[in-house]
């Protein structure tokens, strides 16, 4: 009897969280534990995109590729980012300088030609970051990555200040002035990161940032240079105070952040991490660099935080894992308005700092994987952008709810639930494996204002095995090669498209609620479409 009894009250329990359960005014009722409420007619104004204004790529010559290329033509179609950043755009293998016998600077831009005449093409724009140092300019031999990044100052500044106003000029003879106004120029990556990324103390930095600023401005003083670009967050106050007091340009403030409890670059992917409990990662940071630009004598600079995710390693199966995507979400909406760009680091697996990958799914930091298959992370961005232009009023944390001109609605939410177990175990060892999602109880949506009249509802998920390539490919055993049957068979199981499409006639009342069952790190977005 008492077996009998335990049966019945957990199906009465599990009839009562349906996973897309609507209330049509019958008798069935769901507690929800997260209420939703928006207005259709009650907005807060302009949506603001940053979070698409900019993504990261490895290096430049890998944008010569032809599979680097289709990508990110469909992550522009999917996604719409603005501009792309990326290293090396001066490193030897773009073929950018050497010198003559007797010393005298010789440029070549054809491989950089081909590759930002690609970029307008697709209507992106280079963030262009001026580095690493070509080994004819080097004042020494050390480098960082497979690939061979010359992280030392140049032997003659006047040199460098040299080629940057000639590649400048280039770029407003090739592309025109207007164009090149809305590019951004940052003076290399990362210089805080002694040995690292720079062979260098600050102050040689800060003269590297000084002969590049004025050769970039020498061109047009209208175009926009900018820097430190960072990690760590660092140097941000003393970066203004020495174009300051010295009277250099700088138009915006970079610099970077990773959701890891420790560590700014893994250079051959050798280190394990820990993914930080703490709720404000990444965008404790960049609210800080926002206070520290307000409170400086250049309060109006642009922040562009041009590389942020998880975990500032390629081979961290946090970057492959579901979890991720909530967790892109959960810190774009704790920055808001503090940053003008986020650019996540990076689109695509086709990366080769630590060098060529030997798996299809190695923890790297693309949204996709080397043979274009979308991760979790990646619909985090194709779901943003299909966000409507309006944003609407919304007192939860964990969502965006917009309309369009069109009359339709949007709602984009998500539970981020960190479920790391702490510092005995490194993301490596964690996120690589299957890690099925806990219930979180319902989410009770409730929009008003909607207008009278037939819609169609596209509801799209991601979550444990929905839209979950890693899940998939653990199932597969995890092979070193994919076959041209499995590549399609995770592409189609993990195309992005809606789970469900739904007729829904809204009467006069112009209401519409709905209770939908949501696990750990799900991401749902419902698309209201008016008929």
């Amino acid at each position: 009897m008492k077996k009998l009894l335990a049966l019945l009250i957990i199906s009465l329990c599990l009839n009562n969280v349906k996973l897309l359960g609507q209330n049509d005014g019958t008798t069935n009722k769901v507690i929800a534990d997260r209420i939703i409420k928006v207005d259709y007619n009650k907005s807060t104004g302009a949506l603001n995109t940053m979070f698409k204004e900019c993504i990261g790529a490895g290096r430049a010559n890998e944008g010569l590729r032809a599979d680097w290329q289709q990508q990110l033509t469909l992550l522009k179609k999917e996604c719409d980012f603005k501009y792309i950043r990326m290293h090396g755009l001066l490193t030897d293998d773009m073929g950018v300088y050497r010198e003559d016998k007797n010393g005298n600077p010789e440029y070549n831009y054809q491989y950089i030609d081909a590759l930002f005449d690609f970029l307008l093409n697709i209507k992106m724009k280079p963030f262009v970051e001026l580095g690493f140092m070509p080994s004819a300019l080097a004042s020494g031999s050390q480098t960082i990555f497979w690939w061979k990044g010359n992280i030392t100052p140049p032997k003659d500044y006047k040199k460098w200040e040299d080629l940057i106003r000639n590649l400048t000029q280039h770029f407003t003879e090739r592309y025109g002035a207007e164009e090149v106004k809305t590019w951004y120029f940052e003076v290399w990556n990362e210089p805080n990161l002694a040995n690292i990324f720079w062979k260098g103390t600050r102050e040689d930095y800060f003269k590297l940032y000084d002969y590049s600023a004025r050769a970039v401005k020498s061109v047009n003083p209208a175009y926009k240079v900018g820097g430190p670009g960072t990690a760590g967050a660092a140097w941000v106050p003393e970066t203004i105070a020495f174009c300051n007091e010295n009277n250099v340009p700088i138009d915006f403030i970079s610099t970077h952040t990773y959701g890891t409890k420790s560590g700014f670059v893994d250079e051959f992917g050798t280190k394990g991490h820990i993914l930080s409990k703490d709720e404000e990662s990444v965008s404790r940071n960049v609210i800080n660099s926002r206070k520290q630009i307000a409170s400086s004598a250049k309060p109006n600079l642009e922040l562009h935080y041009t590389e942020w995710s998880t975990s500032p390693t390629p081979t961290d199966p946090i970057h492959d894992s579901y979890h991720s995507a909530a967790f892109i979400l959960q810190k774009l909406k704790q920055v808001g308005n503090a940053a003008n760009s986020m650019s996540y680091w990076v689109f695509t697996d086709i990366f080769e700092e630590a060098g060529p990958r030997f798996t299809p799914f190695h923890g790297g930091f693309g949204l996709m994987n080397t043979q274009g298959i979308k991760k979790p992370a990646y619909f985090s961005y194709s779901f943003l952008n299909k966000l409507g232009a309006t944003e609407l009023q919304n007192s939860d944390t964990e969502s965006w709810a917009t309309k369009n001109k069109k009359g339709d609605m949007q709602l984009l939410f998500w539970d981020y639930t960190n479920t790391h177990p702490g510092d005995a175990v490194n993301n490596q060892q964690y996120y690589n494996k299957d890690l099925p999602s806990k219930p979180k109880g319902s989410v009770k949506i409730e929009v008003a204002g909607l207008q009278k009249g037939k819609y169609t509802l596209e509801i799209y998920k991601v979550g444990y095995k929905v839209n979950d390539v890693y899940t998939d490919y653990l199932g597969m055993n995890k092979p070193h090669d994919l076959t041209k049957e499995q590549v399609n068979i995770l592409k189609q199981k993990n195309n992005g498209e809606p789970i469900a499409i739904e007729k829904i006639t809204i009467d006069s009342k112009g209401k519409y609620s709905r209770d939908i069952k949501i696990n750990e790190n799900d991401v749902v977005f419902l698309n209201f479409i008016k008929q």
